[in-house]
């Protein structure tokens, strides 16, 4: 081997194993995989303060042949997050924890205003439209996945594109 080829592949090896310790660096904000899942969309609406909750939203595929289970959420924003369902009941909508979330076999979930979502309590601070934050998905098999979820404006419906 040559010492032009030798220096050369040294250098790639050295830079390349410095970004292994920041998978994050690899990952796009608005689709993160796991062996089986893609996490598609992931965003929130902006917070009036930190007294009342926060709502995040995302597309949840399940590419493999085996179902999963939604079963935990983590943020550094939020003393308390948890999967809820909006439900109407005579023409007054409410809001209840859904526990764990089955992800279907070659299916998806999505996590939207109105029905499944995320609910963001106790917020350790504002969510500030055009700002972001982390957020972890935890699942029964994939395990955790760790998106990075842009703060939209109060009243948002969704990212206007969707992958």
């Amino acid at each position: 081997m040559s010492m032009l080829r030798l220096i050369t592949l040294t250098a790639f090896v050295t830079i390349f194993s410095f970004f292994l310790p920041f998978p994050e660096f690899f990952v796009r904000a608005e689709k993160v995989t796991a062996p089986t899942l893609v996490v598609r969309a992931p965003w929130a609406r902006a917070s009036i303060g930190t007294r009342r909750p926060g709502g995040a939203f995302a597309i949840i595929r399940n590419q493999g042949e085996v179902a999963d289970k939604l079963i935990g959420i983590e943020t550094p924003v939020s003393g308390r997050a948890e999967i809820h369902r909006t439900q109407i009941s005579n023409g007054i909508a409410s809001m209840a924890p859904a526990g764990p979330v089955k992800i279907p076999a070659n299916n998806e979930v999505r996590l939207a205003p109105g029905g499944l979502h995320i609910m963001l309590m106790k917020l350790t601070k504002p969510l500030i439209k055009g700002k972001s934050f982390p957020l972890t998905l935890i699942f029964e098999k994939a395990g955790r996945i760790e998106v990075t979820v842009p703060i939209l404006g109060v009243g948002a419906r969704g990212p206007q594109k969707s992958n």
